[in-house]
């Protein structure tokens, strides 16, 4: 049982025992602000009522009441009428008992919720960039952590296969390639790909006619026209072993790929069925609208006038497969904020057509990924690719772990190794503190240091308590072995057992916001906490035996978590550094 939990069933004891009241709703529990002295607070205000008393009055016999008849509570205080409540170091050290010795520590109990994380989802016109990059961290981190939250999670990508934009890049290899391919021209098959996209968005200043002749090229692809087909699959098929590629380096992946061109049938098949219904209706040039004016919105366009798609049709095809395939109980879109209104809409229209699951819809809507420079445009070209971010990133971790020393003594193998895990570790660490919600400005340089609220610390916090138990077990202690309770505890290391047990917390938070900074705050604050600890106290040295090996498993313990928080967002650390 959490910490939380125990003292708010020792207060709720209390108060009912004083005031004779039972409603939980009124013992209201949160922890003290670092200003003050304590461990938890509890806000009085709601239980004047029942007592009688003045604010302060109140307080001080509930604490009273609660140091009196439980030996894990040592002290309170009351200010303003808030009580201020300290447990004892015996109770912090069994707490620490406690979860250094549970091997999965954070892993919430299984929910038997069934969930799918929509990620990724790119369009087989161009190559991963930078905002695609956001978005697959967001994406495999939120998956991650719901899984540690006890959930069954599915992580999936629906890849936008077909439409008039990646009509626009096979027009243009058509009509400019001259047989280009990824073997002749040396390029990964998405750059290939998206180099005719730019091409034909070039092209077009100089011949407004390629718009329709994109359009009836997508008219044939609809109509199964063998010859598009076949020109379809094959630049396709360059661009997905281009995202694999792109996908393994980053480290995310994927339990269900969706297609596009496998669900837009089904969405038009939910369209007729809402037209049949009067649902939806049909205007004289043939299109098919929703109108959502009651509802305080628009009229949202279902079917173009020549019976093709649009991406809501086969968004709600999509959707219906998914809750009848796979039986779920929640369906996340990690999409960008500029679709807010899209899911609106999406969520509006399942809910016409009488499925009650659209409920369980939730858009995790993201803030855009600004430069320095300002915003990126991949029809200009103007993209920062995620190939060469990720290259660049670990060319730049490479240059300063050398400059620092950190690869002194490493095999080239390994100095490869630890730049790949540093450069990744720089890049996803500095995306997913910011609160997805935010729009975020993005600068590599200030990512990669090995000091402040970055990556590169909290991988060498991990490495340099990694190596201090190395030495330590290369001197001849035990690790292994139960380590026997000092006399007493520092502040720093009461301190330091108090953040740990935070960490189920801090998981089920993050979870329940769908928010990896929360994990990356709290792994942050326990690599600073610990870095400052490890200044101030000797480890190794430590003369009395006690006190060294509870300091070792101590710091085992905060390597452990430190791991298990940075995996949750996709990152590793280091043995050595």
């Amino acid at each position: 049982m959490n910490t939380e939990k125990i003292l708010l069933r020792a207060v709720s004891d209390s108060v009912n025992s004083l005031y004779g009241v039972s409603d939980p709703a009124l013992v209201q529990i949160q922890k003290t602000r670092k200003e003050f002295t304590g461990d938890y607070t509890l806000v009085v205000f709601p239980l004047l009522k029942s007592s009688r008393l003045s604010p302060d009055a109140t307080a001080s016999a509930i604490g009273e009441h609660l140091v009196a008849h439980n030996p894990d509570i040592e002290s309170f205080n009351v200010i303003k009428g808030f009580l201020n409540i300290s447990l004892t170091p015996a109770f912090w050290a069994a707490r620490f008992s406690e979860l250094s010795s549970d091997s999965d520590f954070g892993q919430a109990a299984r929910t038997g919720r069934r969930v799918m994380v929509e990620y990724s989802s790119p369009n087989t016109n161009k190559p991963l960039h930078l905002g695609h990059i956001r978005n697959n961290l967001l994406g495999f981190s939120v998956a991650e952590i719901l899984k540690k939250c006890g959930n069954e999670v599915l992580k999936a990508n629906l890849v936008n296969d077909r439409g008039i934009h990646i009509c626009k890049s096979m027009l243009a290899w058509q009509l400019f390639g001259d047989g280009e391919t990824p073997q002749s021209s040396g390029l990964k098959g998405d750059h290939l790909v998206g180099k005719y996209y730019v091409r034909f968005n070039d092209e077009l200043k100089k011949d407004p006619s390629l718009t329709d002749r994109a359009q009836q090229m997508l008219r044939l692809w609809e109509a199964g026209d063998p010859a598009t087909t076949e020109l379809w699959l094959t630049m396709n098929g360059w661009v997905y072993d281009g995202f694999d590629a792109t996908y393994k380096r980053l480290g995310v992946d994927f339990d269900r790929m969706y297609y596009e061109s496998q669900t837009y049938l089904l969405g038009k098949a939910l369209v007729e069925e809402g037209l049949s219904k009067g649902i939806f209706y049909r205007r004289d040039d043939g299109s098919v609208w929703c109108d959502l004016t009651s509802d305080g919105l628009d009229e949202k366009l279902l079917l173009r006038a020549d019976g093709t798609s649009v991406y809501m049709t086969q968004d709600l095809g999509t959707a219906y497969r998914r809750f009848t395939d796979e039986k779920l109980d929640a369906l996340i879109y990690v999409v960008g904020n500029e679709q807010n209104y899209h899911f609106q809409v999406l969520k509006l229209i399942l809910k016409k057509l009488g499925y009650s699951w659209a409920d369980a819809i939730f858009h995790l809507s993201y803030g855009m990924v600004e430069l320095p420079e300002g915003k990126m445009k991949s029809r200009e070209g103007t993209v920062v690719d995620a190939d060469d971010l990720i290259e660049a990133m670990v060319s730049e971790a490479r240059d300063m772990s050398a400059e620092l020393g950190k690869l002194d003594g490493l095999s080239a193998s390994e100095a490869a190794d630890i730049a790949e895990m540093v450069g990744l570790g720089a890049l996803k660490y500095f995306i997913l503190k910011v609160d997805p919600r935010k729009t975020m400005l993005f600068d590599p340089r200030e990512s990669i240091d090995f000091n402040g609220n970055t990556g590169p610390f909290i991988q060498y916090t991990h490495a340099r308590i990694r190596s201090v138990l190395r030495k330590a077990a290369d001197s001849g202690v035990d690790l292994t072995a139960p380590a026997p309770a000092p006399a007493t505890y520092l502040p720093a290391e009461l301190e330091l057992i108090k953040t740990l047990s935070d960490f189920p917390e801090i998981v089920l938070s993050a979870g329940e916001n769908f928010s990896p900074s929360v994990i990356a705050a709290f792994a942050y604050d326990l690599a600073k906490m610990y870095n400052g600890y490890y200044h101030d106290h000797s480890i190794l040295r430590e003369s009395d035996l006690a006190a060294r090996a509870f300091r070792l498993r101590l710091s085992g313990q905060v390597a452990a978590t430190i791991k298990s928080a940075m995996s949750l967002l996709g990152i590793s650390v280091p043995e050595r550094m």
